[in-house]
């Protein structure tokens, strides 16, 4: 793991809404990957 992603991660864990973080660095991640899934396939 790199640095930057430890340091995000204690930064989510002490944070007092860790949940709503995680919920949504979760949907950003889903969403760039359908993205990146679209634009190889051509599929909207």
């Amino acid at each position: 793991m790199t640095k930057q992603m430890m340091d995000l991660r204690a930064l989510v864990e002490k944070s007092a809404d860790a949940d709503l973080l995680r919920e949504m660095i979760g949907f950003a991640a889903e969403r760039l990957m359908e993205l990146e899934v679209g634009a190889k396939t051509g599929a909207d």
